[in-house]
């Protein structure tokens, strides 16, 4: 019952998202900062280890896909490229994703100096498990705001 609590908060929490838009990234981050923290059963002192350097991880990751690779899938999704230019897509999007690769082996690494091991293997649980979540009630809200129309 007491791992349920975080979980039911976490998705009556999103009910209102749809309502605030421009605050929805904020709440969504607040949310899974406490889905994480308890997960993890992240103690005080790891906490204040811990968010430091995963929110540097995810602000270098969020760059990446923002400044990288969000221009390179708009052109890749026209198509109508040339040879020579799919190449150079081609070379920047490996680019970019050896970039994510790396940041998230040097988050494993700063890690393993404030959390156990046992401990950053439930982070990546813990991450797909909110994703999860996270995209379930999205598709609830699309849902019903179809349905609306």
């Amino acid at each position: 019952m007491k791992k349920l609590i975080p979980i039911l908060v976490l998705l009556i929490s999103f009910s209102s998202f749809a309502q605030n838009g421009g605050k929805m990234q904020e709440r969504i981050k607040a949310q899974k900062i406490a889905f994480i923290t308890e997960k993890l059963s992240l103690t005080t002192k790891e906490a204040q280890q811990f968010w430091p350097i995963y929110n540097a991880y995810e602000a270098k990751v969020e760059d990446i896909k923002s400044k990288d690779l969000q221009p390179l899938k708009q052109e890749m999704r026209r198509g109508d490229v040339s040879d020579k230019r799919a190449n150079e897509l081609l070379e920047k999007l490996m680019k970019a994703e050896t970039d994510m690769h790396e940041a998230k082996l040097q988050l494993v690494q700063d890690l393993k100096e404030v959390i156990s091991s046992k401990k950053i293997i439930l982070l990546k649980a813990a991450e797909d498990q909110f994703n999860k979540i996270l995209l379930e009630r999205l598709k609830q809200m699309r849902d019903k705001r179809n349905r609306k129309n």
